[in-house]
């Protein structure tokens, strides 16, 4: 592995938990990668930090009212600075990058993602956003494209590796596992009081804000099964949703004989980065903590309460729908989410949101990148009002 070039790597979304443990794995392998751009939305001051210590080529504020601070900053320091989204989109595409890493929150990852796909970039993919907004349309583009994504979501990082070797007609199901989040065991008459923070309290993973909600709702795990559909060419019917509290089995794949490979490992999401940064060379080796036979001790699975969790059937109906359905729930349920932090709207009533929306916003069946765009503000717009 170490005669290998150094790999220049752009990661977007720096400042969040994946982009910071993904530039924990750029430190640990400095003769494999170089952090070569990273892009930053608002979190300017730990931007600076990264880029005083990583020493990438280019750093990206989003932001661009915070440019000139990220700018001064780093006056004297051999790193360009841009701001704004287009410059997003536009250093994905420089022939220096290799790997790009998209990490950014929500719908904005669209357009780098769609940037790398045509400049041909090998991409690990942590922005389910992405496929569950333009599954169809990322399809397309991969098929006339040299870009290959690796998933870096742990079910789907799973999925990848238990599908090695194996033939896709010999695929009978997927399953999803889902640590049922915070309120697992919380009787559903209780939801309405619960508190962003309480929703925060995820019993084994360490995200960011906006994905520990959705774990909370489970629409993350709808996002999902919409992202294992595009990523493995699987229909919804043929995906599973299966609690499992350990967070051990990261996902499962049945096949027609009735065997079931899964994929174990810790809940920690260096492993699925480590993994799809290494791809295609192989597995990197590592000194972190290795899983012992106490750490799977006891393993149990559940069916997830639907009624307390209407988001699953939400996005299945999404999935079936197609268009731009999948987008328009994904606009609600960011509006909502954000509501819900900032406390202006109650935990149930971001099902509400979602689900109102989805009733309100007609569904392109066929769309372009451009209804993608439309659909996705005109839902915004309208989920708004609702909160």
């Amino acid at each position: 592995m170490t005669s290998k070039p150094i790999r220049n790597i752009a990661v977007l979304g720096s400042t969040g938990s994946i982009g910071q443990q993904t530039l924990d794995i750029i430190a640990e392998y400095p003769a494999l990668f170089r952090a070569y751009i990273l892009v930053a939305n608002s979190s300017a001051d730990l931007l600076i930090e990264q880029a005083l210590r990583f020493k990438p080529a280019l750093v990206i504020i989003a932001r661009e009212d915070l440019y000139d601070k990220v700018r001064t900053a780093l006056q004297g320091q051999d790193i360009a600075v841009a701001s704004g989204a287009q410059a997003i989109v536009d250093a994905v595409s420089l022939d220096e990058v290799d790997t790009v890493v998209t990490a950014m929150v929500g719908y904005s990852g669209l357009a780098p993602t769609i940037s790398a796909i045509r400049s041909g970039k090998t991409i690990a993919l942590a922005n389910k956003e992405t496929l569950v907004v333009a599954g169809e349309l990322i399809t397309q583009m991969l098929r006339t494209s040299h870009s290959v994504i690796y998933p870096v979501d742990s079910e789907h990082g799973a999925f990848y590796q238990c599908l090695v070797g194996e033939r896709h007609e010999d695929i009978k199901r997927f399953w999803l596992t889902a640590s049922g989040g915070p309120f697992r065991t919380t009787p559903i008459e209780q939801l309405a009081d619960k508190t962003a923070a309480d929703a925060l309290k995820h019993p084994n993973w360490a995200m960011g804000a906006k994905i520990t909600i959705d774990s909370a709702t489970m629409m993350n795990k709808g996002f999902e099964m919409i992202e294992a559909r595009w990523l493995f060419g699987i229909e919804p019917k043929d995906i599973e949703i299966v609690v499992h509290p350990q967070s051990i089995v990261h996902s499962m794949v049945e096949f027609v004989d009735g065997s079931i490979k899964a994929q174990l490992g810790l809940p920690d999401m260096h492993l699925p980065i480590r993994y799809a940064l290494g791809m295609p060379h192989g597995r990197l080796a590592t000194t972190e903590h290795h899983m012992t036979l106490s750490d799977f001790a006891n393993l149990t699975f559940e069916a997830p309460d639907r009624a307390k969790f209407p988001l699953i059937d939400a996005a299945y109906e999404a999935a079936n729908q197609g268009g731009t359905m999948p987008c328009v729930m994904n606009a609600a349920n960011e509006v909502a989410v954000a509501a819900f932090l900032k406390g202006a709207i109650g935990f149930n009533d971001i099902y509400r949101i979602i689900h109102t929306t989805m009733e309100h916003i007609a569904n392109v069946s066929t769309p372009t990148y451009d209804d993608y765009v439309a659909t996705n503000d005109e839902a915004r717009t309208f989920a708004a009002t609702l909160c």
